[in-house]
Parts: C-alpha cells; structure tokens; sequence
C-alpha cells in the first residue's frame, strides 16, 4: 500500500501550508475459495482377502506396509475406513483406480468418497 500525497507549494514567505492533502491508495485482495475436500473410503466385504487391500492402499495411496495394515484391520473390523483426503479429481481417479483394479482381479471391494 502506498500513501499518495499532494503537496501544495510553499508560499512566497516560506511558509508551508497547514491543509496538505493526503490520500491513500487501497488494494482490495480477492480471497480464493479453497475447492472442496473429499475423503476417498474403502468398505468391508467378506470376499476380498486382506493381503489385497493391503496391496490396493500401498500401490494407489502411497502407504507404508504397517500404514497399509491398520487401515485394513480398521476396514475389517469397522465395516469402513477413510483412506485419504484429497481435492474431487484427485480422489475420483482414487476411486476408479481402486475399483478398475479390484474388478480386474475379480474381487468385490467397494471404494467410494464423499465431501469432508
């Protein structure tokens, strides 16, 4: 922000004037919306072995085998888990990777999202 002043000139006798003009200058700053989060979750079934999931959340999410591990144990005995939280594009590829994935090794697993 910058201040923006008018000066008058001095007067013939050297004195200043007292009504110097000030202005200011103001910036408005447009505030983005951050977009939407989505949880990406994968749902129990009695099909799927747990060996997959496990292999379904190190290769499509990024997680560590013990990360991977809990988060089937929670599957498994929760009925759900959330898996990960990300913008709508991001998780909807989740989504259809897990599923395209699953239904290519004949397994029923069920991964779905929905807004934060």
């Amino acid at each position: 922000m910058r201040n923006l002043m008018a000066q008058k000139p001095l007067h013939m006798s050297g004195d200043k004037d007292d009504d110097n003009d000030v202005g200011v200058a103001l910036q408005t700053r447009t505030r983005t919306k951050r977009p939407p989060l989505y949880k990406v979750l994968l749902l129990n079934d009695d099909y799927t072995p747990m060996e997959f999931v496990v292999h379904i959340l190190e290769r499509f999410f990024g997680l560590s085998h013990a990360q991977a591990f809990e988060i089937m144990l929670t599957v498994h005995k929760k009925g759900v888990a959330v898996v990960g939280v990300f913008s709508h594009e991001i998780a909807e590829t989740k989504v259809t990777q897990v599923m395209d994935f699953a239904r290519r090794h004949q397994h029923p697993l069920q991964c779905t999202m929905e807004k934060e």
